[in-house]
């Protein structure tokens, strides 16, 4: 099943959107980015740059990046006081940046404190409150206070375009290694700051391309050094397809799965969504079966396992035999010796 278009924004409010977007961010958008980001067909993003152009007679300007287009609204030299932030607007910044305290670390933390502190000294005196209306749960987080540094240079690399040499120790091995990349975007997922990026030359080496691109945890990288060797950002990267398209951080081969869920699990499950094209039915009271598509066996056999005697995996059979051994070995573990 396709993904659904927002369809209770009006054209009016997508409008808006837009190009509140592109004037005050100054920056190029493909016609891919927008689509997301407004939730609508291509089709739609270039009727609303059309009419942007007619309305508003702004210079929006159109560029082409391979078969990529790309739109943006140059920036006026001085922005008059008049287009501060509204008091709603700072409070959702502010409700952004104390949800995600955890991921940023103490002195990220502080500087997107800072920024909003200047912009709040435009707004009325009248508008100034007091705002400590969020937080985040910290508990089991990881402290990112520590790499802090290493964040600042990867952005810088992905700013220049330029490739950087990395030290990463990853999980299950003894020592850390070197590796060259092409950083392409840094995101988060459940609760932890990860790199997406495509490997780079090693200097001396012969290339061999890997089957798929590295998928590094932030705070296992050791050491980040940006090179002078520029690269080019893929024409054809898209965030969304690569990774949202199906259940599981880890990209392998996708399958599609069947899960019961009942009970307490069986309404959490109902409120998320698992993959895009997932289809959830009723079967009883209190029970609902969900199909959807996944990329990691070892994740979703955790996810299933995490909801107990709530969830009943249905399809496939090969991986049905992965959950019963699974289970196996842990009751071997709490059975009386």
């Amino acid at each position: 099943m396709a993904e659904k278009k927002d369809l209770y924004r009006s054209y009016g409010e997508k409008l808006i959107s837009l190009f509140v977007r592109l004037l005050f961010s100054g920056e190029s958008y493909s016609l891919t980015e927008l689509s997301n980001m407004l939730h609508c067909s291509k089709q739609t993003v270039l009727r609303l740059v059309d009419d942007i152009g007619m309305a508003y007679k702004v210079n929006l300007e159109e560029s082409k990046r391979g078969n990529r287009k790309y739109y943006r609204i140059k920036r006026p030299e001085r922005i008059s006081l008049t287009h501060s932030l509204t008091e709603m607007e700072l409070n959702i910044l502010e409700m952004c940046r104390d949800f995600t305290a955890h991921l940023l670390g103490d002195k990220l933390f502080e500087e997107a404190t800072h920024a909003l502190l200047k912009s709040q000294a435009l707004l009325p005196e009248k508008s100034k409150k007091s705002s400590r209306f969020f937080a985040s749960f910290r508990p089991g987080t990881i402290d990112y206070t520590p790499h802090h540094d290493s964040i600042r240079t990867i952005i810088e690399g992905m700013e220049a375009k330029k490739i950087c040499k990395i030290n990463y120790q990853a999980i299950m091995e003894k020592k850390a290694k070197t590796f060259y990349i092409k950083p392409l975007k840094l995101f988060s997922h459940n609760d932890t700051v990860y790199l997406h990026a495509q490997m780079a030359k090693y200097p001396g080496k012969r290339y061999q391309e890997p089957k798929y691109d590295p998928l590094l945890a932030v705070h296992r990288i050791k050491k980040v050094e940006i090179t002078e060797t520029n690269y080019e950002f893929p024409d054809k990267f898209d965030f969304e397809k690569a990774f949202n398209k199906n259940f599981g951080i880890i990209k392998e081969d996708a399958f599609e799965v069947e899960v019961e869920f009942t009970g307490w699990a069986a309404r959490y499950a109902a409120e998320r969504i698992w993959s895009p094209d997932q289809e959830i039915t009723k079967k009883g009271k209190g029970e609902i079966r969900i199909k959807f598509s996944a990329s990691s066996e070892p994740e979703l056999i955790g996810k299933i396992l995490s909801f107990g005697e709530e969830v009943k995996l249905i399809k496939p059979d090969w991986l049905l035999e992965e959950v019963a051994t699974k289970v196996k070995q842990m009751n071997a573990l709490y059975s009386p010796s």
